[in-house]
């Protein structure tokens, strides 16, 4: 098993909601990636989601793409990808995390290969952008077997029954993108979610996490009002943008997104 639902009971007995940052492995350079993700949790994050950088993200906005065109210069492959949780690992055994991404490197790879080296690195869950549901079973078997969770995308237009599909077929939460568009853009309705999170819960029990549209501390407290994670990508990947020609001062300054997010989250 996952680590993903021992870290979601051990917040839900303590009252807490997940803070999920995503950051894309290699971005700036690939000597940030780890460090980073230490920082990130010091700074109060729960679980966390590297990106595997990918030439064509289409659910992707400027900043995630830019992201990936940044790793993609140190020529960033998924094994790359999994050396760095490797010795995420090394040093923090507990805090889960997530790979994101897309089907292709998946299958260059080979779907047992893949589970099995993420398995041996350290990797909890799976989320791959543009693998349907309903013809993911291969990989998702894989997956299984070797005690990682497939984590799968729900959006806005998602029916009753493409909801149950993916919660029976996925595992460790249920990601709920917020609106219909890419990340990065700025139309979080925080009622919308709310009445589509009752129709999610309705047909599963898995946790639901909510991403895209998250920006500030302002909006992850709201949302954590109503979901049971806030996952936070273009807002962090902004900070670090903002640093890109000073590495140096990337582990130090860009998880203070995430601290400030924490903080109001743990006083609404």
């Amino acid at each position: 098993m996952s680590r993903i639902p021992a870290r979601f009971d051990t917040l839900r007995s303590k009252g807490r909601k997940a803070l999920i940052p995503y950051i894309t492995a290699g971005d700036p350079q690939p000597d940030v990636t780890v460090p980073l993700m230490h920082a990130l949790v010091k700074a109060g994050a729960d679980l966390l989601e590297l990106g595997v950088p990918f030439s064509d993200p289409m659910a992707d906005g400027p900043v995630i793409q830019a992201a990936c065109e940044r790793a993609l210069k140190h020529h960033i492959s998924l094994h790359h990808v999994l050396e760095m949780v490797r010795e995420f690992r090394q040093t923090d055994s507990e805090t889960p995390v997530i790979l994101m991404g897309y089907l292709n490197p998946i299958e260059v790879m080979g779907y047992e290969t893949f589970a099995k080296a993420a398995e041996s690195a350290g990797v909890d869950g799976a989320l791959t952008v543009d693998l349907p549901p309903e013809e993911g079973c291969e990989l998702v078997a894989a997956l299984k077997t070797h005690g990682i969770d497939t984590i799968f995308l729900a959006a806005p237009t998602s029916s009753d029954e493409r909801i149950r599909l993916m919660a029976k077929n996925g595992g460790g939460f249920l990601y709920y993108v917020s609106f219909k568009g890419v990340t990065g853009a700025n139309r979080l309705d925080v009622q919308s979610v709310k009445n589509k999170l009752d129709q999610i819960r309705a047909n599963t029990d898995l946790p639901v996490g909510v991403g895209f549209g998250i920006r500030d501390a302002e909006s992850a407290a709201q949302v954590a009002g109503v979901a049971d994670a806030v996952v936070v990508g273009s807002a962090l990947v902004n900070r670090i943008a903002a640093l890109v020609d000073e590495p140096a001062r990337i582990v130090a300054e860009a998880p203070q997104v995430i601290a400030e997010m924490r903080a109001a989250m743990d006083a609404s």
